[in-house]
């Protein structure tokens, strides 16, 4: 699917929000899918012109969104090239994909678990449901080394779930087994940079939570929280 780009905000400490316009068709994602972005640019380095991310807008937004970080320090010729985009330029997104999704059964509820940049999906979902005024029981933690770093909160206040932010110090599978204690029967779902993922559907594997319990999104590339 060809997009044009439109423009690009800060949303917080190094982290930026990109929004591109479909030139021929919206893509008919469900909130908490990914694509992947066909950046042609020079010099491309061993990291390659390709790159998957979340969809960070919502499916009732007109224009489709990405929301990525940016490393202060050698950063890959992908992010340089996309940080550089001029209004207008177009660029190929493929066909959302993913079941990092919200449940059909709307009584479940949900424990978000989300690690720096993992918390795009989670944007794109409470977006949806702020948008489309549907109330699940929701608990949001979300995990940042510096309170900066903390993006959409405002959202979040807005749509009314709990919200619990965990800065500078480290989230552990104990804090979540806590957290999920005071929603029997929840839905854990994790977000986050790989080591920090994997991590922790292990260590809850091994502490009795099914398998059917856990959905998970992994950011490969990015250090754990």
């Amino acid at each position: 699917m060809r997009v044009m780009f439109d423009h690009a905000e800060s949303t917080a400490k190094n982290i930026k929000t990109f929004w591109f316009k479909p030139e021929d068709r919206h893509p008919k994602h469900i909130a908490g899918q990914y694509t992947q972005i066909h950046l042609s640019h020079e010099k491309v380095d061993q990291r390659g012109d390709k790159r998957w991310f979340t969809i960070s807008s919502s499916p009732t937004d007109d224009m489709v969104s990405i929301t990525t970080k940016f490393a202060s320090e050698n950063g890959s010729s992908f992010k340089k090239a996309l940080s550089s985009l001029k209004p207008g330029a177009t660029l190929n997104l493929a066909d959302p994909m993913g079941d990092f999704v919200l449940p059909k059964d709307k009584t479940i509820p949900l424990l978000f678990i989300a690690g720096g940049i993992g918390i795009t999906p989670f944007h794109s979902i409470v977006k949806w449901l702020s948008d489309t005024s549907e109330k699940r029981k929701i608990h949001l933690v979300y995990a940042v080394n510096e309170p900066e770093e903390l993006a959409f909160q405002d959202l979040f206040v807005k749509y009314g779930l709990e919200f619990t932010p965990v800065v500078g110090r480290r989230l552990t599978t104990q804090n979540i087994l806590s957290y999920a204690k005071k929603l029997p029967g929840c839905l854990i779902f994790i977000s986050g940079p790989e080591p920090m993922t994997e991590t922790f559907v292990d260590e809850l594997q091994e502490k009795g939570v099914s398998n059917s319990r856990l959905v998970t999104d992994y950011f490969p590339g990015y250090p754990s929280i």
